[in-house]
């Protein structure tokens, strides 16, 4: 596993390695992040659905904290996705009341210093992944580097996206997610709670994923289709598979109509073919281990672009020493991916999604 002194791995930029230097998270205020769904709430049902803001607060533990006080099991609360913890973030969160009374939740609430900003009753739970995406507001302190290629590079990004990586928020720190999945599928015990297998499954997959986006970005062809690949549609998870490549289908791609796509790993034959199977194969050969481990536990193959299209991209310098950047990202798309082709950062706040969280 090839990675840098803090345990990550060592991936391509898509330009230009950035020389300009900042400091992240110096507070949760500057790194501020609003989910948005992609469906109205009915405002009926058995399913309380609640929109929270929270600040240096975990998911995970907001969420048990919310089936405590509705008297009712964990699994019976949902949300869409982990949270950076060291951030002021606007979540939604669902309770499964089934006929229990609900409770004071502004009150309830105020003692985790958590605030209420919407209340509604809706038929279903929300489902892990169900987001249309995050609007974020991320504050650059103590910036050091020359604006003119920073805001050249974000022009460029804006027009062009950047490439799909998985955070490193992803792998735990020090990659510690990593290093347990790999214990397990060398012959030791999973973890025995449901959330902790899934987090070091996904965290299996990710690093897979980034391997084979990494060489193609290396290569120079994440963002050109290959004869068998298998092209996401623009905005969903569909795709279709391109056994030759024409000019019409390069001129979709430039388009961004749909978009070159990278491996998730699972069971089943693998969704490409041709030119783009044997790349991803010749990628994955020294990963048998980490394949075998994710077959194993069920997961099937799918796929995740390996282009991300930033969305609403802004930025300005409020100070001589900071830089702000407003955008929009498809849900499971990372902020830190994107600051990384523009900045090197410096975490003021160590933050991950560990597994002692």
């Amino acid at each position: 596993m090839e990675a840098d002194e803090a345990g990550q791995q060592v991936l391509a930029y898509g330009g230009d390695p950035p020389l300009a230097t900042a400091l992240l998270r110096c507070r949760p205020e500057d790194f501020q992040v609003v989910e948005e769904l992609p469906f109205a709430l009915s405002g009926e049902g058995e399913h309380v659905w609640l929109l929270l803001c929270k600040r240096n607060t975990n998911t995970v533990w907001l969420a048990r904290q919310l089936a405590r006080m509705a008297g009712v099991r964990p699994v019976d609360v949902g949300y869409a996705g982990l949270k950076d913890r060291h951030a002021l973030t606007t979540q939604w969160f669902s309770v499964n009341l089934s006929g229990k009374k609900e409770p004071a939740w502004a009150t309830a609430l105020e003692s985790v210093a958590v605030q209420v900003l919407k209340v509604i009753r809706h038929s279903r739970k929300l489902q892990r992944g169900a987001l249309r995406g995050n609007r974020f507001l991320l504050t650059l302190r103590r910036f050091q580097g020359n604006r003119e290629v920073v805001c050249d590079r974000l022009a460029q990004i804006k027009a062009t996206g950047i490439p799909n990586y998985f955070g490193p928020q992803r792998f735990g720190r020090g990659g510690q997610n990593l290093a347990q999945a790999q214990r397990w599928f060398s012959g030791g015990k999973p973890p025995r709670e449901r959330y902790l297998r899934g987090l070091l499954l996904s965290a299996a997959r990710a690093f897979l994923f980034n391997r084979v986006l990494s060489e193609r970005v290396q290569a120079a062809n994440w963002q050109q289709p290959l004869p068998g690949e298998a092209l996401i549609l623009d905005g969903s998870h569909g795709f279709f598979v391109a056994e030759s490549i024409d000019e019409a289908l390069q001129a979709r791609v430039r388009r961004f109509d749909c978009h070159p796509s990278g491996p998730l790993w699972g069971r089943g034959e693998s969704l490409t073919k041709r030119m783009s199977r044997a790349l991803e194969e010749e990628v994955l050969a020294d990963y048998a281990l980490w394949r075998e481990g994710l077959e194993q536990a069920g997961l099937k193959q799918e796929r995740r672009s390996l282009r991300l299209m930033v969305a609403d991209l802004e930025w300005s310098f409020p100070a001589t020493d900071s830089l702000q950047l407003h955008f929009r990202l498809p849900a499971g798309a990372y902020a830190t991916t994107v600051l990384r082709e523009v900045v090197r950062t410096q975490e003021a706040v160590g933050q991950s999604f560990l597994l002692d969280e």
